[in-house]
């Protein structure tokens, strides 16, 4: 029988953090600890959420503060166990964040040489 996979996406700001660590990292760290095949992390130039202003990205802005989302993919158990691992933390944050979970068709998962 063959594995369904499925695209972990999280939606957040650059600013946000978690246990005094920022939270792209901290989420990208705790993918890694648990063996989450591959992450990525994209900043934005411009964005908002639900209850924030629209913010982008601008040079003369010292503390800029601007979209992030963290890309996954992976078996689609391993990936609802991952959430379901953070989801805890997450829920008690006081800043907001969308979380998606999107089956998909893998075309090609091709492993590159050290």
């Amino acid at each position: 029988m063959e594995k369904s996979h499925s695209i972990l996406k999280f939606y957040l700001s650059t600013t946000d953090k978690l246990n005094n660590k920022l939270l792209y990292e901290y989420i990208v760290q705790e993918a890694r600890k648990q063996g989450i095949s591959g992450t990525t992390v994209y900043r934005g130039i411009m964005g908002y959420g639900l209850s924030s202003t629209i913010y982008s990205s601008k040079f003369w802005e010292l503390t800029e503060k601007l979209p992030v989302m963290i890309e996954m993919i992976d078996e689609t158990d391993k990936l609802e166990a991952f959430y379901e691992y953070l989801e805890p933390e997450l829920l008690e944050m006081p800043k907001g964040c969308l979380i998606t979970l999107d089956p998909i068709t893998i075309k090609l998962h091709k492993s590159g040489k050290h």
